[in-house]
């Protein structure tokens, strides 16, 4: 009898030890439901979404957040992303509540110019997260250590110059990136690059593909180039392509959310991806 209760006290205490251990090993960045390709392909997640309007600032041109209205899941990643040369935020507003509704804090930006460098929209990208985490209206809905960059474009050359300023981003997602630097081997955030067959504007053999190649430093990249698209293709609202990749790209390193590994690597195919390039997401 002695022996059992013994054996049963061993069991009891294992199972107190075991249980905080399990609950320490679950990732506590994870947002939203195990995803599916139909979730990451949807034009909305499980989030409802509010926004506001943000006026010009020193730093950057104004813009609008969407943000989850709950906040019984706690704070959330938060990503800027900024237009292109002439173009306004409304060029890739349709990014804004698509990602917010699948568990992030986006602000979409005016440049204080239209016709602003790319280095200068990378500061601006910086700016407006800074805006976000310090005095916007929604600062206590974010955490601070998670943060990312987007941008099309002119603005998407400016997320790569965002994230080779501020090495302490999570992630980077440039869109038919224009620059005029070829070389981003002092970059350090994960970062995929998506190009368009068919640009014309920043043509992938000058633009994405060496942006990509240079990123010697990065510790995960990845290059996807849409089949039969255009330079507008990331601004086209409703680009199913463009959008779940780059949700699942700052899901997985926003978020830390491996859940999302499933969709990176082996690396995608299909019709509508014409090349992908991919180091496969470290743990």
């Amino acid at each position: 009898m002695k022996v059992s209760l013994l054996f049963a006290s061993i069991a009891a205490a294992a199972t107190v030890l075991v249980a905080p251990t399990q609950a320490l090993a679950a990732n506590p960045y994870e947002r939203g439901p195990a995803p599916t390709n139909a979730s990451i392909e949807a034009s909305r997640g499980t989030y409802a979404v509010s926004q506001t309007t943000v006026a010009r600032q020193s730093g950057f041109g104004g813009g609008t957040i969407y943000y989850p209205t709950s906040t019984a899941d706690g704070t959330f990643g938060a990503v800027a992303i900024s237009p292109g040369f002439t173009a306004t935020q409304s060029s890739v507003a349709w990014l804004g509540p698509r990602l917010a509704s699948q568990g992030f804090v986006v602000i979409t930006i005016n440049t204080l110019s239209t016709l602003d460098q790319p280095d200068s929209r990378g500061t601006q990208l910086l700016s407006a997260l800074d805006y976000l985490t310090g005095t916007s209206s929604v600062r206590t809905r974010i955490d601070a250590t998670r943060l990312g960059v987007m941008g099309h474009s002119m603005g998407g050359g400016g997320s790569l110059a965002a994230a080779r300023t501020r090495p302490a981003l999570q992630a980077a997602v440039p869109l038919t990136p224009w620059h005029g630097t070829k070389s981003w081997t002092t970059v350090r955030v994960p970062t995929m690059i998506i190009g368009a067959e068919n640009d014309t504007v920043a043509p992938v053999a000058s633009h994405s593909e060496p942006f990509y190649t240079s990123l010697s430093s990065a510790p995960d990249k990845a290059y996807l180039e849409v089949n039969n698209a255009t330079h507008s293709a990331p601004t086209e609202g409703g680009n199913v392509t463009v959008a779940k990749y780059a949700l699942s790209w700052i899901k997985r390193f926003i978020d830390n959310d491996t859940r999302y590994d499933q969709f990176l690597c082996p690396a995608p195919s299909g019709s509508t991806i014409q090349e992908y390039r991919a180091t496969c997401p470290h743990a």
